[in-house]
């Protein structure tokens, strides 16, 4: 009965003479989410997006594609019809006469003002149709059942249910963004605020084997499979870290270790959001979590690069997080115990309150540093996620 899908957006339509641009990259995110055979075609118009469905298509898992698409803020399955009263009507019955309801009401919209009748009008006739007919009555506020209707020039859509989306907007109209993987329950949940906000996330992880495991890398790689039902494609850099932590361990004090651990990420992953042409980096840093989240440490180890740095969690609450991740489904994968290379090599009594000239110094100790972090960004692993 449902072939057609109503999608609206929130945002976008805000957007005034750049609409167009935001528009067809919403358009492209729901082709590449559904893929062939999910959809016949796709059209643009009157501030919303209309998905027509090839015949016998799965309802359910188109429902639940489009719901992982960032820039949409509610769709329907629709009855598709003119825009006429009578075939208003006609269908209004079709669509209602077999739901089990006792009140209800019509809510009608014109998106094309020169039509021969009003809003009101199509409620009120319809309202006195469905009450007679199908001996239902009008209530409203609170109503059993809402009967929609969007109307256009030609075209008119019905339906009674509206299925809310992810909101934000469309992956990749913000730019790219390089965001650090750790592996932990943040920085997921971190990448996932990025793409709702138009980034197209490029995830950088930072191995260190032999320190860290394989489990650790699997752990890491499960994350960004469940990140790609968000975003496709989807690339995963595997950057080697140990011959870096080594160079740190041996020439630095012990309370500088995680600091500036921190800053050789972001230098090689400076590195390659400027391969990339990507304009931020984004962490999964929440203030005063742990001794590297204090205001001072994020101030040094953010000033190890030029980017802007995006920290999305940085006032929540840890239960606010986890919260976040549980509902996402990252949860019962970041609490895997397989830990990243930040782990190893702790210090004992970390430096929380960090000096960026003292940090300046501990780093010049490390003749080798550049040398390192250029080799662990030439020598990634790239793996794309499908």
């Amino acid at each position: 009965m449902f072939f057609v899908i109503l999608i609206h957006y929130g945002e976008i339509a805000l957007k005034g003479k750049n609409r167009g641009f935001f528009e067809k990259a919403l358009s492209e995110n729901i082709k590449k989410t559904l893929e062939k055979g999910f959809f016949k075609s796709i059209k643009v118009g009157f501030g919303r997006i209309l998905l027509e469905l090839p015949e016998g298509v799965d309802l359910k898992e188109v429902e639940k594609k489009l719901s992982t698409v960032f820039g949409i803020a509610n769709f329907a399955f629709v009855l598709k019809t003119t825009a006429e009263i009578k075939a208003l009507k006609e269908k209004s019955l079709a669509l209602l006469e077999k739901e089990d309801f006792k009140t209800f009401r019509v809510t009608a919209k014109r998106a094309e003002k020169a039509l021969p009748f009003t809003s009101q009008q199509v409620n009120e006739e319809l309202g006195g149709l469905i009450q007679n007919k199908l001996l239902k009555k009008v209530k409203l506020e609170n109503p059993d059942l809402t009967l929609f209707i969007e109307i256009t020039n030609k075209e008119a859509f019905l339906f009674i249910k509206k299925i809310k989306g992810l909101g934000g907007l469309p992956v990749g109209v913000s730019g790219k963004a390089v965001s650090l993987l750790s592996g932990g329950i943040d920085s997921p949940v971190a990448s996932l605020m990025a793409m709702k906000r138009g980034l197209e996330v490029l995830l950088a992880h930072f191995e260190s084997v032999p320190y860290s495991t394989k489990q650790s890398i699997e752990k890491v790689e499960k994350l960004a499979q469940k990140l790609n039902v968000y975003q496709k494609p989807l690339k995963l850099y595997l950057f080697p870290f140990a011959s870096i932590q080594k160079e740190i361990l041996l020439k630095c004090q012990e309370q500088f270790r995680v600091i500036l651990y921190r800053r050789a990420m972001f230098k090689i992953a400076e590195k390659l959001a400027n391969e990339e042409k990507a304009k931020v980096l984004v962490t999964g840093d929440n203030l005063g979590q742990v001794a590297s989240q204090t205001i001072e440490n994020l101030n040094t180890v953010g000033k190890a690069v030029d980017l802007l740095v995006l920290r999305p969690l940085i006032c929540y609450d840890k239960e606010e997080i986890i919260e976040k991740s549980k509902k996402l489904g990252f949860f019962e994968t970041s609490i895997l115990p397989f830990n990243d290379c930040c782990s190893r090599f702790l210090p004992r009594m970390p430096e929380i309150h960090s000096k960026i000239n003292e940090v300046i110094k501990e780093e010049a100790k490390c003749e080798k540093l550049s040398e390192l972090i250029e080799n662990a960004f030439k020598n990634a692993k790239i793996k794309k996620i499908n």
